[in-house]
């Protein structure tokens, strides 16, 4: 299996933006209408929610759907209110130095792997300047933002949280483009992700450029939790799912990880174990296969891209479009049936647990 992963630099939605909307839009389609168009909420009620909750994103989602076609279906699937649910895996960390680390260049980092399927990855690395603060962030349902890092020094990434429960709320990645586009710091974040409601159970890890840090549990059903750990998989309070948790090592991962982040001396080091396993996942053919892992700097707005053989810098001052080939070895090739033609697992897809 191979992927393009593809950086694109474009500050105010344009040709560039279509052009991606035109590649993805007929799997993303698909994925929409999975239950029926009526399954997905109308027009004006995802108007409202993004008016309500997210007010200051309406011009840009406004133009989107301008470049999109002004169609009503792209309309709703753009503002991500009750889309279908959807999972995936993913482990997060935050590095701290301790004090008395006297290690060149330890500066506070936030870590990640994202676990997925290769064939339903967008692949783009987006460099924006759409409400005035330089963005870059990787890609997700067109708009969102699986993680990225703005030019106040706010580092943001996600998770699943390894819950079934579904409720009404946004798609997650959109509220993160949220976060990236208008807070500074941790503390607005926080804020912001306290008071948006999201349809299904997430993890967001947050580090800002004055080493403040959290990571928050956000829910379709319960209140939004500020929790001090450092590193995280596809747990919250504990295995919910266990199903989920079992096929993609998700305790196993979240131990590993913890272990690392309180040794290390370096985010160096939580980066190598990150590269190999239990961390590292290859069952790329189940859908949960390591696609990449990213290190956010906060100090110097920078971030890195990092795959076992390559490594790929940019930064929010500093950001050069390109492409780059990745291969991935399949472990293992999953039944028909849980192979979605759309783009997420799904909760009916349970037997790809097994």
């Amino acid at each position: 299996m191979r992927c393009t992963f593809e950086a694109i630099s474009e500050d105010l939605p344009g040709q560039r933006w279509q052009s991606i909307f035109r590649q993805f839009w007929p799997g993303y389609r698909q994925w929409y209408l999975r239950d029926g168009e009526r399954a997905r909420p109308g027009f004006l009620m995802c108007r409202r929610a993004l008016r309500d909750h997210m007010p200051e994103l309406v011009p840009t989602w406004e133009r989107l759907v301008e470049l999109a076609g002004g169609g009503d279906l792209e309309a709703r699937f753009l503002s991500m209110w009750g889309p279908p649910p959807y999972i995936a895996g993913c482990s997060q960390a935050v590095w701290l130095p301790l004090p008395g680390n006297h290690v060149a260049g330890a500066t506070p980092a936030l870590l990640r792997n994202y676990d997925f399927a290769p064939a339903l990855l967008e692949g783009v690395w987006l460099a924006s300047r759409w409400h005035g603060r330089r963005v870059v962030a990787v890609n997700d349902c067109l708009w969102g933002a699986l993680d990225g890092i703005n030019d106040s020094g706010l580092a943001a990434s996600l998770s699943f949280g390894g819950r079934k429960a579904v409720g009404n709320g946004f798609g997650i990645p959109l509220v993160l483009r949220y976060v990236l586009e208008f807070a500074e710091d941790v503390d607005a974040a926080v804020e912001m992700l306290s008071r948006i409601p999201v349809h299904m159970s997430y993890t967001v890890s947050l580090l800002d450029r004055a080493a403040q840090w959290a990571t928050v549990f956000v829910t379709p059903d319960r209140p939004v939790e500020v929790v001090r750990k450092q590193a995280v998989s596809n747990l919250q309070h504990g295995v919910e799912w266990a199903a989920h948790a079992h096929a993609t090592l998700a305790e196993v991962r979240e131990e590993a990880l913890a272990a690392v982040v309180r040794q290390a001396d370096d985010s160096r080091e939580v980066l190598r174990a990150l590269l190999r396993p239990p961390l590292f996942q290859t069952s790329y053919g189940r859908g949960h296969g390591t696609l990449y892992s990213a290190v956010y700097h906060p100090c110097d707005g920078s971030v890195e891209m990092v795959w076992p053989d390559a490594t790929w810098r940019q930064s929010c001052s500093h950001f050069v479009p390109g492409a780059r080939m990745i291969e991935f070895d399949v472990e293992s090739t999953a039944p028909p049936h849980t192979v979605m033609p759309a783009r997420r697992w799904m909760l009916d897809d349970v037997g790809s647990f097994q």
